[in-house]
C-alpha cells in the first residue's frame, strides 16, 4: 500500500494492447514512473518502435511480445513466455463489434468474446496466484461505461465489459485480503482506433477523452491508498454511469437505441 503522496511505480508492468490508445499510453506513462514493461499485442512492428523510444528516453528495460490474445490458453501460454515477476498487469486488449445482433457474424463475436472476457479470465488466472504469494501486485482491468447498462447495437461488447466489471469488482474483494489491489478502470469514448474502427456513434455512451485523460485517471488511482473496486474516467463519465443505474431499462433503452442511430 503506497503512502499518502507516494507515487505508484511498479519494478516490472504488462500491458495488453499496447501497440495503441489506452495501452500505448500506459506504457508511456508507467515508463516515465521507471517501469520496465513487457508490452503485448499483435502488431510487432508498433510495438518495436514504442519499445525503443520508451527505452531510450527513459532508460527502462522493454520487451515486445506479439501475441493474439483471442487465441486459447492465451494467459497461460504467456505466462510461459514471461515467467518473471510481474507487479502490474493491465488487461487493455479488447474491441467491439457494433451493429444489429442479427446482421453480424458470429465469428467476430466468437473472437470478442476470447478477447474481451476469455483472455482477461485467463491472464488473471496466471498471473495473480504469483501476486497472492508474495502478498503484493496490482491488477488493472479496462472495462467501459458501457459495462453500466446494455447498449442496443453493441450488445455483446456491453454484456462482455459488464462481465469484465462484475469480475474485477470480485477479485478486488478476494485479494484485498493477500494484499493484492485489482479494480476495472471504466474509460467513456476515447479518442483511439477504436472509434475509428466502429465510428463515433457509440460515443452515445459516454462524453470524449484522450487516452492521456483516461490513464492519468488510473494513475491517480494506483497512487491513492484508497482501495477501489472500479473507478470511472471523468466526471461527466461517471454521472452518466450512476444515472444509468436508475433509469429503468424499458425506458433507458428506446434512448439509447435513437442515439446511437
Amino acid at each position: 500500500m503506497n503512502l499518502r503522496g507516494s507515487r505508484y511505480r511498479p519494478g516490472r508492468s504488462l500491458v495488453t494492447g499496447a501497440s495503441s490508445g489506452i495501452g500505448e499510453e500506459f506504457a508511456r506513462a508507467l515508463a516515465a514512473r521507471g517501469s520496465d514493461l513487457v508490452l503485448v499485442a499483435r502488431r510487432e512492428d508498433r510495438l518495436t518502435t514504442l519499445a525503443t523510444e520508451l527505452e531510450q528516453n527513459h532508460g527502462i528495460h522493454c520487451r515486445t511480445v506479439a501475441w493474439d490474445l483471442s487465441e486459447e490458453a492465451s494467459g497461460r501460454r504467456l505466462r510461459e513466455v514471461v515467467p518473471e515477476q510481474i507487479d502490474l498487469v493491465v488487461n487493455n486488449a479488447g474491441f467491439a463489434v457494433q451493429g444489429p445482433f442479427v446482421d453480424s457474424d458470429a465469428d467476430d463475436f466468437e473472437r470478442l468474446i476470447a478477447v474481451d472476457i476469455r483472455a482477461v479470465v485467463d491472464i488473471c488466472s496466471a498471473f495473480l496466484p504469483d501476486m497472492i504469494a508474495r502478498s503484493s501486485g496490482t491488477i488493472v482491468n479496462v472495462a467501459s461505461t458501457t459495462a453500466f447498462q446494455p447498449v442496443p447495437s453493441l450488445a455483446v461488447y456491453a454484456a462482455a465489459k459488464a462481465f469484465v466489471l462484475s469480475f474485477s469488482q470480485s477479485l478486488w474483494f478476494e485479494s484485498a485480503q493477500h494484499g493484492v489491489r485489482v479494480f476495472a478502470l471504466n474509460p467513456g469514448p476515447t479518442r483511439t482506433e477504436f472509434f475509428d474502427v466502429i465510428g463515433d456513434t457509440a460515443a452515445a455512451t459516454g462524453s470524449y477523452q484522450t487516452p492521456t485523460e483516461v490513464v492519468a485517471t488510473a494513475m491517480r488511482t494506483l497512487d491513492s491508498r484508497r482501495s477501489r473496486p472500479q473507478v470511472v474516467s471523468g466526471r461527466m463519465n461517471t454521472v452518466q454511469a450512476i444515472a444509468a443505474g436508475l433509469v429503468p431499462a424499458r425506458i433507458l433503452l428506446p434512448v439509447l437505441a435513437r442515439m446511437l442511430h
